[in-house]
This record gives C-alpha cells, sequence and structure tokens, in this order.
C-alpha cells in the first residue's frame, strides 16, 4: 500500500476545498505567524466544511498550550503537529486533547538520537529538512538517513518532495513511513497548490 498523503500550507478557501475533492488523507493548516502560508484569520466555517473522512492537522511552532487548545476547538482540528522545539511535556499535555505529530529536522543520523525519546509523548513523527525558517523550504534531506534508524513509531517523512518524487517513494520503502508530506513544490504562491500537480501525483502514487 502507498503511504498516507498529507497536503500541507493551506489556507484559501476554494483551493482548501479543491484539493479536498482530491482525497488526500491530511490537509494541514499553519498557525505560526512568521509563515507565508499562515491562516490567518480564517473562518472556522472553512475547514469545518472539510469531509470528515480528511484529517484536518494545525501546524505549530512553540506555541502556548492554551493557544492550542483554542485554535483546536475553534477549528475542529483532528491532530496536532508541533514543529519547534516543545518538551516532552508539551507533547504530553496537547497529546491528551487529540494525536500529535511531533516534527524533527534531519540532516545526519546524530540528528535521530533525541527522537526516540519523544514516542511515549506522541503518536507520529515528522522528519523534515532543516532549515532558516519552519516548512516550505523546497529542499530535501538525504532520505538515506533514515536507513538504518529503527523508529519507535510511524513518521512522514517531509522536506521538498515534489510532483517528479512518487518513484524514489516507492523505492524509499522504511518499514515505518506512514505518510508523505507535501507543499511548496506543489504550489502556484505561498498557500495555494496546484490541485492538477497534486492529482497526477496521488495518481502515479496509487499506481505504486
Amino acid at each position: 500500500m502507498r503511504p498516507a498523503l498529507k497536503v500541507c500550507g493551506m489556507r484559501d478557501a476554494d483551493n482548501i476545498a479543491s484539493v479536498a475533492a482530491l482525497a488526500p488523507d491530511y490537509l494541514g493548516f499553519i498557525f505560526y505567524g512568521r509563515s507565508p502560508r499562515y491562516v490567518g484569520e480564517m473562518p472556522s466555517e472553512t475547514l469545518r466544511k472539510v469531509p470528515s473522512s480528511i484529517c484536518k492537522v494545525g501546524v505549530f511552532v512553540d506555541s502556548a498550550p492554551e493557544y492550542i487548545r483554542e485554535t483546536v476547538d475553534r477549528y475542529g482540528l483532528d491532530m496536532v503537529q508541533l514543529h519547534g522545539g516543545e518538551s516532552l511535556r508539551l507533547c504530553r499535555e496537547i497529546r491528551k486533547m487529540c494525536p500529535v505529530i511531533k516534527a524533527f529536522r534531519v540532516r545526519q543520523p546524530a540528528d535521530l538520537r533525541s527522537v526516540v525519546k519523544y514516542a511515549g509523548v506522541c503518536d507520529f513523527f515528522l522528519f523534515d529538512t532543516p532549515a532558516d525558517g519552519f516548512g516550505g523550504s523546497g529542499r530535501q534531506f538525504d532520505w538515506s538517513v533514515l536507513s538504518d534508524f529503527e523508529s519507535p513509531l510511524p513518521f512522514f517523512l517531509s522536506g521538498g518532495i515534489g510532483p517528479g518524487d512518487a518513484d524514489r517513494i516507492g523505492l524509499f520503502g522504511h518499514p515505518a513511513l506512514a505518510a508523505v508530506d507535501v507543499n511548496s513544490r506543489f504550489e502556484t504562491a505561498p498557500g495555494v497548490k496546484d490541485v492538477a500537480l497534486l492529482a497526477e501525483f496521488i495518481r502515479k502514487m496509487n499506481s505504486k
């Protein structure tokens, strides 16, 4: 079976509806004010119209638990992705309200040493490319860094995955790979996804 698909960085209502019609497994919404894909004051109805078959993921970076809780309630989020330097304690607290994806930036095998301790306080790992900002760098890290990593949790593969990567993903074959996370390389503008490119990528992924 192919990995699940998460389309992240959505913020335009019409574009959200068009991408949702492709039935990805997850849609990601960034609640981090310094991101060019920040949802801003998006009406809660926009997210609540997303079909229940699609998991709505709120992405946060070192946010206060109160803000995360309020946002989850307001938008009806199904899952939270913590993309900063969140502590074990914070992850444990957030997980009481909904499942948690904890993101880590990976450059070399040594970067994975601190990951394992989070296994008991989150549901998924997400491995991303090191960058100055958060999300949408358009660059990939060396996936072979994960080859010998015996992950205690299923993980999302993120960072610069583009339309031409379906074959590479199929060959990657890590037993703990649960989903791929796509963002900037499928955009026509920050936060606006190219629906035709996504549809073709999904077709290729489904053919593997």
